[in-house]
């Protein structure tokens, strides 16, 4: 009898959620099973995935044939790596021992990882619910800071010379231009009076 380990679909519409079962291959989807490994729940971030290693690993040995879907998920869970592992024990690569210490630094690093997978999309959740509660994020802005620059004591004894000739021009200009006007009023002539002209007209015409 050929014996297949596959997916359950269980679940509302839209909402699947599966069972991880060992069943003949000719029983339908969602019929009869052998047994039930596990849990698969491809919903959550990350998905939700619960299974029996040892069981998982039982039904390998005896000739079980897994789906790509299975397959996958027992590649995740480190069975397959368990079965190598257990391979190269029958071979006597390594000791049973050794095998089973490497196999247990794996999963506990593979939880690591899901378990920071799951605080990050915590926090990513979190996030997004801040943002469309509309409360806005904190940005800072970066003031940039101009250096000072450097001059020469050259140029600024330079500088100084300048201003100083500047100043002493402003201060001279308005005396010279009240000078200039001075000279111009005692250069013009006085004019003589209408009435000594008008006298002279006089007596010449006497």
């Amino acid at each position: 009898m050929p014996v297949k380990m596959r997916l359950q679909r269980k679940g509302r519409k839209k909402r699947p959620f599966y069972h991880i079962v060992v069943a003949d291959a000719r029983a339908p989807r969602d019929g009869r099973f052998i047994e039930k490994l596990g849990v698969y729940n491809p919903m959550t971030v990350p998905a939700t995935i619960e299974l029996d290693r040892e069981k998982a690993y039982d039904w390998l040995t005896k000739g079980a044939q897994p789906t790509d879907t299975v397959r996958a998920i027992l590649r995740f869970k480190g069975v397959l790596y368990k079965k190598h592992l257990m391979r190269g024990v029958k071979k006597g690569a390594m000791t049973a021992e050794e095998a089973e210490t490497k196999f247990g630094e794996w999963v506990e690093a593979k939880e690591s990882k899901v378990a920071a997978r799951k605080a990050k999309a915590v926090e990513e959740k979190a996030e997004f619910y801040a943002k469309l509660s509309g409360t806005p994020p904190v940005i800072k802005e970066e003031v940039e800071e101009i250096p000072p620059v450097e001059v020469d004591s050259e140029e600024e004894g330079a500088s100084a010379e300048v201003t100083e000739e500047t100043a002493e021009a402003t201060a001279e200009a308005p005396a010279e231009t009240a000078e200039e006007t001075t000279e111009a009023t005692e250069e013009t002539p006085a004019e003589e009076p209408a009435a000594e002209a008008a006298e002279e007209a006089s007596e010449e015409e006497k």
